[in-house]
C-alpha cells in the first residue's frame, strides 16, 4: 500500500488545461433530451391553441386529411392525427420501453427488489388519480374517462422538473423516470383493454405470431435491425385490424433491447478485427469490422441514440400540435371548469397524484420495514409527486380514444389546467425545501436509503493505493491506463479536485487495455515495482507525464530520477513481480463491469456523465452530503 497524504508536497499542475470529455449515461442523455423536448413540445401545444383560435377550419381540415397505403389491394387508410396517434407514437412508446429495459439492466432496477416501491408509488398515483375522477363522474357516461388522469408524461415532468426543481435532483429525476415509465406501461395496458371497442381474433392472433417470431430471433440472436422492423410493423398491422390500440408493439419491442454494456473480450475482438480492415481494407472486412464493433455496444443505447432525438423534438411536438387544440372563450371556459370531466382530471393530477405517490412509498417502505426506501428524502418524493401531474401526451392520447367533441375539450382544458398547476405547486414546494436548515434539507432531499453499489471489490487500505486521508467520507477510485491519452488528460483534473476538498481519498486501480496501448502492461508494472520501494504515486505521476515515453529504457530512467534503487526496480520490471497485483485489479474491473479507462467510482457507485472538474465536484459534494447525512 502507498499512502499519501501531504498534500502540498505534491506538484501542482496549474499550467495545465482542464479537459471536458462528455461522457454521459444513457440516462443522462435521455433526461436531458427530455428536458429540451419538453420546450419543444410547449411550444407545439401554444401553437396549435393559436392555430384553433385563429382559424379553427384550417386546423380540423388538416388532421382530418386521409391517407391510405395499399400493397395488393390490402391496405392501411387513417386520418393524418391518427397516423400521428396511432403510428408515429409507437416509436415514442418504442422509447419509452427502452428505457425501461435500461432501468432494469443498468439502473436502479438491476435489483429487482428495488422494483416494488417505484411500481407501488405508480400505482398508488394512478389509484389516488383515476379515484377522484370517478367521484366526479360517478354515474355519467362520462366515467369511462377514468383512464385520462393515469399517466404522467415523461417529457414535459422531467423537463419542468430540471427548472423548478433542487440542484441536487438527479435521483429524483431517475425516480421520477421509473415511476413515469410503469405508469406508461399500464396505461398501454389499459388502452390495449378499456378503449379497444371491437375486438377481431384472427388479425390479433396474427400480431401475436409475429411478435414470437421477434422473440426466437432475439434469443438465436439475430442482429439485422431491418428484420426486427419488418416484423414491428407487421404486427403493427395486425393490432390495428384486431381494434387494438397497436402503439404497444413499440412498448414491447422496446423492452426486449438489451441494455448490458459489452464484456471487454468483445472489445478487444473489434479491434482485432479493425486492425485487419486497417492493414488489409477490403469490402468483406469492412463488414466484419462493423459487425463486431456494433455487437460491442449497447443496442439500446444505439436505438436510443437514433429514435430518442425524433420522438422528443419531432414525434411528440407533432402530437401536441394535432391534438392539443381548443376553441376558447370565456363561455367555454365557464362550462369546462364547472364539468365534471374537467375537474376530475384537473384535481385527479394536481392532488391524487401527489398523495398517491407519497402513498405508495410511504407503504412499500413500511412493508419492507425499511429495507426499501425511496432514493431519494421525502421532500424530494413529494415533489417527484406533484411534478407527476402532468399527464399531458399520454392523458390526451386517453381523451382521444375515450370522449369527442365538447367532451374531448373539456378533457383537454383538464389535462392544460393540470400541467400549469403541477408545475407551480412543485415550485413552491421546492422553494419551502430550501428554506430548511442545511442539515434538514439535505436529508429531506437526498434521504438516507442506501444506493446501489457498483464496485465489485471494496477498498482495503492494506491492499489498494491510496492519496488522501485514509478515513475520508469521500472515495474516489479510478480504473486507468497509463498510456490511455483520456487518462492523461482526466489526471490534472483529479488532482485539482483534490486540491479543492480535503475530504477525499483517491484510489488508483490497474486496468491497461494491452489491445490498444502496447506499453500499459509494463507501466502498470513499474508503476508497482516503484511502490515496492515506496514510490508508487511518484511513478504514477510521471508515467502519466510522458505517456508517448513508456519504453524499458524510459521506465529505468524515471527510476533514477526519482532516486529508486534501479538495479532492483529493473529486476522487477524482468521479473514482471507486479503482474499478479495488476491482474487481480483487471479481475476487479472485470467484476464490477468495467471495460473502458477511465472510470470512476465515488463512494462505490460508479460515476456516469462528464468528469470535468464541475462534474466532479458536484458528484462529491452529493456524496459527501449523503455520508454526512448516515453519520448523523
Amino acid at each position: 500500500m502507498s499512502t499519501s497524504g501531504d498534500r502540498d508536497a505534491r506538484p501542482t499542475f496549474l499550467d495545465k488545461t482542464a479537459w471536458t470529455r462528455s461522457l454521459e449515461t444513457p440516462l443522462r442523455k435521455f433526461l436531458r433530451t427530455e428536458t429540451g423536448g419538453a420546450a419543444a413540445l410547449l411550444a407545439a401545444a401554444v401553437a396549435a391553441l393559436i392555430w384553433v383560435n385563429v382559424d379553427a377550419s384550417s386546423y380540423d381540415s388538416l388532421w382530418g386529411t386521409k391517407l391510405s397505403i395499399e400493397v395488393g389491394g390490402e391496405g392501411v387508410a387513417l386520418d393524418l392525427r391518427h397516423w400521428l396517434n396511432s403510428g408515429l407514437m409507437t416509436f415514442f412508446f418504442f422509447v419509452v420501453g427502452l428505457e425501461a429495459r435500461r432501468e432494469f439492466d443498468l439502473g436502479e432496477l438491476r435489483e429487482r427488489r428495488r422494483f416494488a416501491l417505484p411500481f407501488l408509488a405508480s400505482i398508488g398515483g394512478m389509484a389516488a388519480a383515476v379515484g377522484i375522477y370517478l367521484a366526479f363522474n360517478a354515474g355519467h357516461s362520462s366515467a369511462h374517462g377514468w383512464g385520462i388522469a393515469m399517466s404522467t408524461d415523461t417529457a414535459f415532468a422531467l423537463g419542468l422538473l430540471a427548472l423548478v426543481g433542487p440542484r441536487f435532483s438527479d435521483r429524483l429525476r431517475a425516480f421520477l423516470l421509473t415511476v413515469a415509465v410503469v405508469d406508461d406501461v399500464l396505461a398501454l395496458v389499459v388502452i390495449a383493454t378499456v378503449y379497444t371497442d371491437t375486438l377481431r381474433v384472427v388479425p390479433l392472433l396474427a400480431a401475436a405470431a409475429f411478435l414470437g417470431v421477434v422473440l426466437v430471433l432475439r434469443s438465436i440472436p439475430v442482429r439485422v435491425g431491418f428484420v426486427y422492423f419488418v416484423l414491428g410493423v407487421a404486427a403493427w398491422v395486425g393490432l390495428l385490424k384486431s381494434g387494438v390500440e397497436p402503439i404497444v408493439v413499440g412498448l414491447v419491442m422496446g423492452l426486449l433491447v438489451y441494455a448490458n454494456p459489452a464484456p471487454r473480450s468483445n472489445l478487444e475482438r473489434a479491434t482485432r478485427r479493425f486492425r485487419e480492415f486497417r492493414e488489409q481494407p477490403t469490402a468483406d472486412l469492412a463488414r466484419v469490422a462493423g459487425i463486431e464493433i456494433r455487437s460491442a455496444t449497447s443496442p439500446n443505447e444505439r436505438f436510443q441514440q437514433l429514435y430518442h432525438p425524433w420522438t422528443s423534438y419531432v414525434v411528440v411536438p407533432l402530437f401536441a400540435l394535432a391534438n392539443a387544440g381548443i376553441a376558447l372563450d370565456g363561455a367555454f371556459l365557464a362550462r369546462a371548469f364547472s364539468s365534471p370531466i374537467t375537474l376530475g382530471i384537473l384535481l385527479g393530477y394536481v392532488i391524487g397524484k401527489p398523495v398517491g405517490i407519497l402513498g405508495g412509498s410511504a407503504l412499500a417502505t413500511h412493508l419492507s420495514r425499511r429495507r426499501l426506501q425511496p432514493p431519494v428524502g421525502w421532500a424530494a418524493v413529494a415533489g417527484g409527486g406533484t411534478i407527476a401531474g402532468i399527464g399531458f401526451t399520454v392523458s390526451l392520447l386517453v381523451a382521444t380514444l375515450a370522449f369527442y367533441g365538447r367532451r374531448l375539450e373539456e378533457a383537454k382544458v383538464g389535462i392544460l389546467g393540470a400541467a400549469l398547476g403541477a408545475a407551480l405547486i412543485t415550485w413552491l414546494l421546492f422553494r419551502a425545501t430550501a428554506r430548511l436548515p442545511r442539515r434538514l434539507r439535505i436529508r429531506a432531499l437526498l434521504g438516507t436509503a442506501e444506493p446501489i453499489v457498483d464496485l465489485y471489490i471494496d477498498v482495503d487500505p492494506e491492499r489498494d493505493h491510496v492519496r488522501g486521508p485514509l478515513d475520508a467520507p469521500v472515495t474516489l477510485v479510478e480504473y486507468g491506463d497509463f498510456e490511455c491519452p483520456y487518462c492523461g488528460q482526466a489526471e490534472p483534473i483529479v488532482r485539482e479536485l483534490l486540491r479543492d476538498f480535503g475530504d477525499v481519498s483517491y484510489i488508483w486501480r490497474h486496468l491497461p487495455l494491452s489491445d490498444v496501448h502496447p506499453r500499459a502492461q509494463l507501466a502498470a508494472e513499474a508503476a508497482e515495482a516503484a511502490g515496492e520501494q515506496g514510490a508508487f504515486w511518484e511513478m504514477h505521476d510521471v508515467l502519466l507525464e510522458h505517456q508517448d515515453r513508456l519504453g524499458p529504457n524510459d521506465l529505468a530512467q524515471y527510476a533514477e530520477q526519482l532516486g529508486l534503487d534501479v538495479e532492483r526496480f529493473t529486476a522487477d520490471l524482468q521479473s514482471h513481480a507486479g503482474a499478479a497485483r495488476v491482474a487481480e485489479d483487471v479481475d476487479s474491473a472485470d467484476l464490477s463491469g468495467v471495460s473502458g479507462t477511465p472510470t470512476f467510482f465515488i463512494n462505490g457507485r460508479r460515476h456516469y456523465g462528464a468528469y470535468d472538474i464541475d462534474t466532479l465536484s458536484a458528484a462529491v459534494r452529493v456524496a459527501g452530503a449523503r455520508a454526512t447525512v448516515a453519520s448523523g
